[in-house]
This record gives C-alpha cells, structure tokens and sequence, in this order.
C-alpha cells in the first residue's frame, strides 16, 4: 500500500493527507510529537538524535517547548492547542496562487483580444462570460446591478480552479513537499471548511449589505419581522426568518466543503490500494496496483463532473441570493 511505502500505517497515511499545515501560537511546557523515520528502532532513534529530539521507543520524536512561540503543527495536538489564531498555510497559499492564475489567464486574454484573429483561450473566456451573462440575466431580475455578473464570473472560475486540485494525484505534491522538510499539505483549498466558509459569509454579507440597500434598514427588518405570519406573530416570523438567514451561508460552505472533501477521501482511498515498494510487486501486488489505477482514472473521470457542478452551484447559488436581496418587501 502506498501508506506502507512512508513507513506509516493506511491510518497514519490517511491522517497525514487529511491535516492541513497548519502555523499557530505553542505555549512553554507544550510537549510537541514529530514522526521518527527509520526502518528499524534504532533507526528511529538515529533520526531524533540528529534532531536533537528525545525518542519515546515507538514512533515519534519529543519535544517539550521552554517558551511561547509560532510553530507548525507536527498533529492534531499541535492544531488543537493553537486554538483560533491557527493559520492554514497551505490553504491560503493554494487558493491565492490559483486566484493569481485566474487573473492572469483573464488579463492575458484581454491583453491579446482581437476581433480578426482570436485566439483558442479567447474563444473560450468568452464562451465562458456568455455563459455566465446568460444565468444572470435568467436568474437576476429584481433591479439592475453591474457587481452580480463580474462576481459570479470570479466566484465560478476561483471556486473552479481551486476544486480542480482534487484530480492532482494525492501524493503527487505532498511526497516532494515532505521530503523537504514541510511536514503536512493539502492541496485543494476547497477541502478547508475554513475556506468555503470564508467565502460563504463574504457572499452572506454581500446580501445583507444589499438587502439593506435596497428595502432600507427599516424595510429589511420588516422583511424578517413581519414575514410571513404578519405582526401578530412576529416571534415566530424571526424564528423562521432568522433560520433561513443563517441557513444561506451555511448551505453554501458545507456543500460545496462536504463534495470535495468525500471527492478527496475517495482518492486517497484509491491510492491506499497502490504500492510503490519493488518488493511487493507479486502477481497479485501488480493486479492490485493496476485495479487501483484504474479506479483512480475512473472516479477522477467521473470527480470531473462533481467539481464543474460544485463551482456552478456555488456561483448560481450566490446570484439566486443577491436577487432575493434586491427583491422588495411588500406587506400584504
């Protein structure tokens, strides 16, 4: 299995794909765990002494901190004593270089646009901007807003770029990365809560800011007050009202979270069946590791679809709620 080939049990492997690297506050007296690497315990031990690290006979190398710093995160243990001020490198890292690219395929495209001679990537920016123009008008029609369409176009193609990731072999990246020394990474962003829920609420306070526009203070409160049940029942108008608000961003994050996050887990799965290791490379090892390629190449065929879909949801989900902020309220 390709957990094997690290030294690592299947769990271990499926822990260590699913952590983020992870850098975050460590108070004095915290002890830290690194995974030992050897063949054997005194290779083990070898290694946490060339580390200067104690070797505690099993697996890991300890350290216990002697005074407040920012560390990266060697496990959960870490992750967990950060608390909030916790950053996911990888994540941000990811998701800005991938929103860095979006840019610069845009800006290249206009930069070479012509009306003669159009070029393939052209072409296809502007198939995918009618495409985008097409949902909005169908979709947006409660007032005239120029920010919906450049919004929705940046939303699908970000959101696009980043779940494209998935279909990057899983240890494609993280193997090189671990060998130089960074410890966890995560390629697809869109796997972070942190990250689909920070873009969940951006798109909520967007349509809260509009909604306040454009019924006006007192008007958005009514909306949420005196509908639908009217003023005589206008506890239970903020208890529906007030749930179907929070329900905005949260359907948001977690759907488009919870798709790739399985996509993800599925793969890494796959990979558990494949083994790079010479010596177990039997008739039944090289059956094994050719089912588990060919299932890989199946569901990353199929994960095309889930991460296209995910990034039109995201997008159409976002315009269908800007035009539930630019509606009217209207007491009846």
């Amino acid at each position: 299995m390709a957990s094997e080939s690290s030294g690592r049990t299947f769990q271990e492997y499926l822990e260590h794909h699913l952590q983020n690297l992870v850098y975050g506050p460590l108070p004095a007296g915290h002890e830290r765990k690194f995974y030992a690497k050897g063949s054997d315990e005194a290779g083990k031990e070898v290694y946490c002494q060339d580390k200067n690290l104690n070797y505690d006979g099993e697996k890991y190398c300890n350290e216990t901190l002697t005074e407040n710093g920012w560390y990266l995160a060697n496990n959960k243990t870490d992750v967990e004593a950060m608390g909030f001020w916790a950053l996911h490198i990888d994540t941000m890292f990811f998701s800005v270089l991938l929103g860095g690219l979006f840019l610069f395929i845009f800006a290249r495209a206009a930069k070479n646009f012509s009306l003669d001679k159009p070029t393939k990537l052209q072409l296809f920016i502007e198939m995918m901007i009618d495409f985008i123009n097409g949902v909005v008008k169908g979709t947006f029609k409660s007032a005239k807003n120029t920010l919906v369409a450049p919004m929705a176009l940046t939303i699908f193609a970000w959101v696009l770029l980043m779940n494209l990731m998935d279909l990057v072999p899983v240890d494609l990246i993280p193997y090189p990365a671990e060998l130089l020394g960074i410890p966890y990474l995560k390629v697809v962003p869109t796997t972070d809560l942190n990250l689909t829920a920070s873009l969940a609420l951006s798109v909520f306070v967007l349509y809260l800011f509009f909604s306040i526009k454009s019924k006006g203070f007192v008007g958005f409160i009514k909306s949420i007050s005196l509908h639908p049940f009217g003023p005589w029942m206008l506890p239970a108008n903020l208890f529906i009202e007030i749930i179907d608000l929070l329900a905005k961003p949260l359907s948001l994050a977690l759907r488009l979270y919870g798709n790739l996050y399985a996509g993800e887990m599925i793969f890494l799965l796959i990979a558990g069946m494949v083994s790079i290791e010479l010596t177990q490379l039997t008739i039944a090892g090289l059956g094994l590791n050719l089912a588990g390629i060919g299932l890989s190449l199946i569901w990353a065929i199929f994960h095309i679809l889930i991460v296209v879909l995910q990034a039109f949801i995201f997008m159409m989900l976002t315009v269908v709620y800007m035009n539930m902020a630019h509606e009217k309220f209207e007491q009846h």
